[in-house]
C-alpha cells in the first residue's frame, strides 16, 4: 500500500499532464492533425545546431572518465566557474563558482533549496497564478504554502496583499518571471517594491526571508523587454535556472542555482544545497550536459518563432472577444474564461478538439492557460475551432 501522503498526491496529479494524455487519446480518434493541444509547455523549437556539434566534440575529444566520472555534488568546478563568469559579465556581478550549484533542471533546484531551508510548518509564499507543482515541492518538506491573491489586471505581484501574508513563520517567497502561466514579466518597479517589503519585514520580525526567483523562461522575451536580475536587488536571493527553454532541452534536466554570496548563513546554506543534491537522489546534474552547456553559454533558440505564434493566437482570441493580458515572455496565454467555471470551459473546448488547461490548476480560477509552443501551422489550423468555442460560450 502506498503512503497516505502519496495517495493525496496521486489523486491531485497534474491537470496539465492529464490533458496531454487526453490529447493522445483524441488524436487516435480524430487524427493528430485535427487535435489542437495547447496543454503542455514542451518547446517545439529545435535546439541550436551548436548543441549537437558540442556533444560530438566533447565525446570525441575528452577522456571518458572526464565526461562520465564522479564529481562534486554541486557539479564540475570548471563548469560552475564558466557560468559564474558568464553571469558576471552579463549582469555586472562578482560571483565565483562557490555560488553555483548545478541541478537537474529548475525543479531539482527548487527542491534542494526548500530541502535546505524549510523546517516543518515553515511558510512559503507564492503569487497566484503560480506553477502548480510548487504546492507539491513545499509539501515534500512539510512546509505550508501561502497564496497571495492576484492582481488580475496586470498579474504583477500584489504587494499590499503580500504584506498581510508575511508572518514570523515565513521562510521563503517564490516568484516566477517571465511567468508561467501568464507570460507576464515583472517590472523593475515591482521587483523593487517586493524586495523592499521583504527587507522591511525581516527587520520588523527579526527573521531571514529568502526570495527564490524561478527563471526557466528568462531568455524567452519579446519586444525588447528586459527581465530584472533579482540578485542585484535583495541579498537573500536564489536564482533557479534551467536550459529547458532557452536551449530547448527539457528532457536533459540541466540547470543551476545561483545564491547571493551576501545572503544570511551563506556558507551553511551552500553546504546544505550540496548535501541535498545528493540525498534527494539527484546526486548531481547530468555530467555530459554540464560540459555541453558550459560550451554553449552564449547560444539561444530563435524566440521570434514563439513571438510569431503569440501574435497570431493573441490577436485572434482578442478579436473573438476574449480578455487577455498580452504576454511579454515565456510561451503562454492566460485568457479569462467567458463562463465562471474554467474547468467546465475546458470540457466545452474538448468538443472542438481544443486541449486547454484550467486556471484553477494555477491557483487562479476563471482563466485558462494555452501553451503556444507548437507549430505555427497547427495554431493557424486551430483558429476555426476557437471561433466555434467562442460562439458556444461568449455569444450565447
Amino acid at each position: 500500500m502506498i503512503s497516505e501522503k502519496m495517495k493525496v498526491l496521486v489523486e491531485g496529479s497534474s491537470a496539465i499532464r492529464a490533458m496531454f494524455e487526453e490529447g493522445k487519446r483524441l488524436a487516435k480518434i480524430h487524427g493528430e492533425e485535427n487535435v489542437f493541444d495547447f496543454s503542455l509547455g514542451n518547446p517545439n523549437v529545435d535546439p541550436p545546431d551548436r548543441i549537437k556539434a558540442s556533444i560530438f566534440e566533447i565525446l570525441n575529444s575528452e577522456h571518458p572518465n572526464f565526461i562520465h566520472g564522479y564529481m562534486n555534488n554541486s557539479g564540475y568546478e570548471d563548469v560552475r566557474t564558466k557560468i559564474a563568469n558568464h553571469l558576471n559579465q552579463k549582469h555586472n556581478l562578482n560571483l565565483s563558482f562557490n555560488s553555483i550549484v548545478m541541478t537537474c533542471g529548475a525543479a531539482g533546484g527548487l527542491n534542494i533549496i526548500l530541502k535546505t531551508l524549510l523546517n516543518p510548518g515553515d511558510e512559503v509564499i507564492v503569487f497566484a497564478p503560480f506553477f502548480g507543482e510548487y504546492r507539491n515541492y513545499v509539501s515534500n518538506y512539510d512546509g505550508k504554502l501561502v497564496v497571495v491573491d492576484p492582481d488580475i489586471e496586470t498579474f504583477e505581484p500584489n504587494i499590499e496583499a503580500l504584506k498581510e501574508k508575511i508572518t514570523s513563520k515565513t521562510k521563503v517567497v517564490i516568484i516566477n518571471s517571465p511567468n508561467n502561466p501568464t507570460g507576464v514579466v515583472y517590472s523593475e518597479r515591482a521587483i523593487k517594491e517586493l524586495t523592499k517589503t521583504l527587507s522591511d519585514k525581516e527587520k520588523e520580525l527579526g527573521i531571514s526571508i529568502y526570495l527564490v526567483s524561478d527563471e526557466p523562461y528568462r531568455e524567452i522575451v519579446y519586444d525588447g523587454v528586459e527581465v530584472p536580475y533579482v540578485l542585484k536587488y535583495y541579498k537573500n536571493t536564489f536564482i533557479g535556472y534551467s536550459y529547458s527553454k532557452s536551449l530547448s532541452l527539457p528532457g536533459e534536466r540541466i540547470g543551476y542555482i545561483v545564491a547571493n554570496p551576501e545572503m544570511d548563513d551563506f556558507e551553511n546554506i551552500m553546504s546544505g544545497l550540496n548535501v541535498a543534491n545528493r540525498i534527494l537522489g539527484f546526486v548531481n546534474a547530468p555530467s555530459l550536459f554540464q560540459r555541453v552547456i558550459a560550451d554553449c553559454l552564449d547560444t539561444e533558440v530563435d524566440v521570434n518563432i514563439y513571438k510569431r505564434n503569440r501574435d497570431l493566437l493573441y490577436n485572434h482570441l482578442v478579436e473573438l472577444g476574449f480578455t487577455c493580458v498580452k504576454p511579454e515572455g515565456a510561451f503562454y496565454l492566460f485568457p479569462r474564461t467567458p463562463i465562471e467555471d474554467d474547468v467546465a470551459f475546458c470540457q466545452e473546448a474538448k468538443k472542438f478538439n481544443l486541449l486547454l488547461v484550467p486556471g484553477s490548476s494555477f491557483g487562479c480560477p476563471g482563466h485558462i492557460r494555452l501553451a503556444y509552443c507548437i507549430s505555427y501551422e497547427k495554431i493557424r489550423n486551430s483558429l476555426p475551432a476557437f471561433e466555434k468555442l467562442a460562439k458556444a460560450t461568449i455569444i450565447k
